[in-house]
């Protein structure tokens, strides 16, 4: 016989953080690109499992003179390499005792394409859930204001998986919207982008119900969130103020969507351009995006400023989660970049003249 406490034993001695379970009805209301239902048919079953990002792969990003670590350790390889793995050693410990484990690949809903039905009366693939609706359901954690799960063991520095399975499980408590966050708004003060609203704006709150309880968390501007995380904020990367030292966008007032977020970012992190007689000897519009992309996989460059630094700090400080410190994380006052041209740059091509003007001093002469 299979029990929860057995699964969380044997989650333990594998090396996973921690772990929720919840009961299949729990989602009933999920919508149908999104039920595990749908997913599984025959699931009775939902575990989420937590693993927790090293709180020292902030540091480099928060001192602003190292950003791979943050983003090889922190999303890349947890995400793809060490969460998975764990994820699966778990389902093969529960297809041992004959039920079935089915490991779910926690990615985006809304960004998921729509593609048509396989056969008349299917629902269009692919169906992905939530991981975050269904960790929530699961106990191990609430949703906070700014849309981050957080967990008490480590409040926002984690990464989460899912797995469904058609065990009939004891289920773990829904734990109550401000079990952990306390709404203190440091998240909203801190975020660069602007995108998450105050604390008592009600009207942008989401509401969940899972039946037995309902949570809220604030509705997040996603649009805001994805330039900023991915680096076209002008507050927060010093590589996107080198690649364009002329542009202001307002990232703070955008209006654009998640989607055209990502159709902006990526594109132009690997986008390419003739050399213009600058000091970059290679043809990536943005360098370091380029670069990091085709090492890691994978480019965050905010660091999560306000939705995981400045939140992980205000629970630290208030003593909300188990995994202290000696030291405080916050040790002087964050940097941010201005988000204006620093010096209004005359010309067609800047980085022509700059270059010139450095190696050939004088030889432009006349030509402003």
């Amino acid at each position: 016989m299979l029990t929860s406490q057995m699964i969380k034993d044997r989650a333990k001695e594998l090396g996973i953080d921690d772990i929720g379970i919840g009961n299949i009805e729990r989602f009933d209301n999920a919508p149908p690109l999104m039920s595990v239902k749908n997913y599984f048919p025959g699931a009775k079953s939902v575990i989420a499992i937590v693993m927790r990002i090293p709180r020292g792969t902030y540091r480099g990003i928060e001192e602003g003179t190292h950003w791979h670590n943050y983003t090889f350790y922190a999303y890349n390889k947890l995400n793809t390499l060490i969460r998975p793995r764990l994820t699966y050693e778990l389902c093969r410990f529960i297809e041992d005792f004959g039920w079935e484990a089915v490991p779910h690949y926690p990615g985006v809903p809304e960004r998921n394409p729509v593609r048509d039905a396989v056969a008349p009366g299917k629902l269009p693939p692919d169906i992905y859930t939530s991981v975050r609706l269904i960790a929530a359901g699961t106990g191990v954690g609430e949703i906070g204001h700014s849309k981050v799960f957080l967990n008490k063991k480590f409040g926002p520095r984690l990464r989460l998986g899912l797995i469904f399975t058609d065990a009939e499980l004891e289920p773990d408590p829904i734990l109550d919207t401000g079990t952990i966050c306390t709404h203190c708004g440091a998240c909203v003060r801190e975020c660069p982008g602007n995108a998450i609203p105050p604390v008592k704006d009600e009207e942008n709150r989401v509401v969940i119900d899972y039946g037995e309880k309902q949570v809220y968390y604030s509705n997040v501007h996603m649009g805001r969130c994805t330039l900023t995380h991915h680096g076209f904020n002008n507050e927060i990367s010093p590589f996107l103020k080198k690649a364009f030292p002329n542009m202001a966008f307002d990232v703070r007032n955008s209006q654009m969507s998640e989607e055209e977020a990502y159709r902006l970012c990526y594109p132009m992190a690997q986008a390419q351009w003739y050399v213009t007689h600058s000091e970059n000897n290679n043809k990536s519009v943005i360098e370091y995006y380029d670069y990091v992309l085709k090492h890691v996989g994978y480019f965050a460059v905010c660091g999560a400023k306000g939705c995981i630094r400045a939140c992980m700090n205000s629970l630290e400080k208030s003593n909300r989660i188990e995994n202290k410190f000696h030291n405080d994380f916050y040790r002087k006052k964050p940097w941010k970049l201005e988000n204006q041209p620093e010096k209004i740059e005359k010309g067609i091509n800047p980085f022509r003249n700059k270059w010139l003007d450095k190696h050939y001093p004088g030889v432009r002469k006349n030509e402003e």
